[in-house]
């Protein structure tokens, strides 16, 4: 399962892409729209404008907006920002590979099998959905069939 953290991320991302591009999004109303708690959500902010998703505008009119470089991002980007790898086992995982400790053979195993199957679909998925497709459910629900 997600934390709070990568969900509240993703909502926080969903919120911004709603609005025109450029334009301030005051953290209480990402806050309230998304039902986040606003002290977290500050700190999820400024962890996603450190992986270069989002800028911060200060002042009157300010609040975050999301950067070029979200026009490439996925929701799979920020999950793994948050969580790590998609794989649900290390010997299962593309970029962290590690054989289990109580593995004997990790080409054998057919637990691995399955689960690297699994990260393979769920990547599938994640990494091809773009952040700005979040913003409207008509579209996301065209792009995922």
């Amino acid at each position: 399962m997600l934390k709070n953290k990568t969900k509240y991320a993703i909502k926080a991302v969903i919120e911004l892409a709603k609005a025109e591009k450029d334009t301030p999004v005051r953290i209480e109303d990402i806050a309230r729209s998304q039902n986040i708690p606003k002290k977290f959500l500050e700190l999820i902010l400024i962890d996603l404008r450190c992986l270069g998703l989002l800028q911060s505008k200060k002042g009157k009119g300010g609040g975050y907006f999301l950067t070029r470089k979200a026009d490439k991002a996925n929701v799979g980007d920020i999950i793994r920002h948050f969580e790590g790898p998609l794989a649900l086992l290390p010997c299962a995982s593309v970029t962290q590979f590690k054989t289990c400790d109580d593995c004997r053979n990790p080409n054998e195993c057919t637990l691995r099998l399955v689960m690297r199957k699994v990260r393979d679909e769920a990547a599938k998925v994640l990494d091809h959905v773009p952040i700005y497709h979040l913003a409207n459910i008509k579209d996301l629900r065209v792009l995922l069939g």
